[in-house]
């Protein structure tokens, strides 16, 4: 799943530290008669309140840093454990294979689905492998094969987004980037099967609507959306990585502010912690949350499916105020 060792966030520390009491206690008495129980309880009271103060008071800046974290479930997490029969599908017939986008089918809940996502790995090799889940025009243009193959067999399709956007070395702009995730986003509104989106960490820029223009847009609790990362916004700005932190508030960029702009359809809910402290729990709501909405999506006529996508994106922006 993810590495092994722990990685704990600035705001985390004095929740671990309470854990490693605990543990100390517990090796404590498995070495010796002592009765810890009482201290135990008392601990464990203490981290609960604890963990539920600081997640429930989360900053914007705090919530990208969960869904960056690098214990969360990425999209092999979820394919792996949601997904039957996963047969991977590689290529773009043009260029290469591009690994940071996964692509396959397979079966949620017994109804046969086309799965994409961008996959960010979970040490340094799998992420020098993956590309930091950053895709190169090679990765847009299987995304777009798979789109047709689905929409040839009326299979309904899952994205799960996860990167920070696409990759904007000079070779992939050789290549066509701009217009690879253009035709991409053309793709996705043209298909006539229901399509599904789910932010699972970061959804970043083009890189990440480019499979996100979909009939549901869903996004688990402290994952983030948003037009560019709040690094790359800073340095435009204020043209100082200083104001990351200010830059993060500006852009609104949190399931909570998305979902009150009518970005998004439905905020999935997180364990308390995150979901990288129960990825099994957060596995479970997402299965749950994806087959709800796909036998309500599958109800719709193929034209139906089709005029409902366009219409929500072509909505967006109508009703907002923006304030400078």
């Amino acid at each position: 799943m993810s590495d092994s060792t722990a990685v704990v966030l600035d705001f985390e520390k004095d929740i671990l530290e309470i854990e490693e009491k605990i543990e100390h206690l517990k090796q404590l008495a498995k070495d010796g008669d002592m009765d810890i129980t009482r201290e135990t309880k008392r601990l464990e009271r203490k981290l609960s309140q604890h963990i539920n103060r600081t997640y429930m008071n989360l900053s914007a800046w705090q919530k990208a840093q969960i869904a960056r974290h690098a214990n969360r479930p990425h999209c092999l997490d979820y394919v792996n454990a949601l997904i039957e029969d996963f047969t991977p599908l590689a290529g773009d017939r043009r260029f290469a294979d591009d690994e940071a986008m996964i692509c396959g089918i397979g079966k949620l809940g017994g109804i046969a689905v086309a799965v994409m996502g961008q996959e960010k790995g979970n040490d340094l090799d799998s992420r020098i492998k993956y590309n930091f889940g950053m895709a190169k025009p090679e990765g847009y243009r299987k995304a777009q094969r798979i789109m047709d193959l689905a929409n040839k067999f009326n299979m309904p399709i899952i994205t799960l987004v996860d990167t920070a956007g696409a990759y904007p070395g000079i070779d992939a702009e050789a290549r066509g980037q701009a217009e690879a995730i253009a035709s991409s986003i053309e793709k996705c509104l043209q298909v006539k099967v229901p399509l599904i989106s789910l932010i699972i960490g970061e959804g970043g820029s083009g890189g990440a609507i480019a499979i996100a223009t979909a009939n549901r847009v869903l996004m688990l609790e402290h994952s983030i959306y948003s037009v560019i990362s709040p690094e790359g916004c800073a340095s435009i700005l204020w043209r100082s990585a200083d104001k990351t932190k200010d830059a993060t508030e500006a852009l609104r960029l949190t399931a909570q502010d998305l979902k009150s702009l009518g970005i998004i359809d439905e905020i999935i809910k997180e364990p308390m912690g995150g979901a990288h402290r129960d990825v099994e729990q957060t596995l479970d709501s997402v299965k749950v949350a994806l087959i709800r909405h796909l036998k309500e999506l599958m109800l719709l006529s193929n034209d139906e499916l089709k005029e409902q996508r366009t219409e929500k994106f072509l909505k967006m922006g109508r009703n907002l105020t923006v304030e400078f």
